[in-house]
């Protein structure tokens, strides 16, 4: 039986020494003072993320470019207009940028035009408000293309920027 009472008896020292201090007035010569000791208040609550409707989609490209060319045609700007104001209203967003081309030209050749394209991608946006740490390169050359074949009409379409979006999610319990 003794053997429970000490743990027990410890446990409600314990307890009394950790409970909470309210304010407390004291007396000295007939002049009340209160305890004003600051006490942790609530935690505020982090500020709700804008409603889905509010914020532009983060679903866009690719873009497309002219043979042989690095040069950003209107309609690619249009799209890279949208796709810097969605990630502007994103700070978590980053994006990768990956160059691609058609199958003309050496294997070296393709790998620094497609570089060269997604760097004029990147340039854009930068100019459009996007930090440039937000925005990561690759170049593919020819090694992925989006559609198989020969002649004009295929590869056109595989002279292309693409737009890899990625959200960094807070984990929970971190500001």
């Amino acid at each position: 039986m003794r053997s429970y009472l000490l743990p027990l008896v410890l446990l409600a020292i314990g307890a009394s020494a950790c409970a909470t201090k309210t304010a407390a007035t004291t007396s000295t010569e007939g002049v009340s003072s209160v305890d004003t000791s600051p006490r942790p208040g609530p935690v505020k609550p982090a500020p709700a993320p804008a409603p889905v409707a509010e914020l532009s989609p983060l679903d866009f490209g690719p873009i497309y470019y002219e043979l042989d060319s690095a040069t950003l045609r209107a309609d690619s700007r249009e799209m890279l207009e949208r796709a810097a104001e969605a990630l502007r209203k994103r700070p978590e967003a980053r994006v990768t940028i990956s160059g691609h081309t058609c199958e003309l030209g050496t294997t070296e050749y393709n790998l620094a035009l497609g570089q060269r394209r997604a760097a004029s991608a990147r340039d854009y946006m930068v100019k459009l408000g996007v930090e440039p740490a937000r925005i990561g390169l690759v170049s593919y050359g020819e090694e992925r293309p989006a559609e198989q074949g020969t002649g004009e009409s295929v590869w056109s379409k595989n002279r292309r920027s693409e737009f890899t979006v990625t959200v960094a999610h807070a984990r929970a319990g971190t500001p």
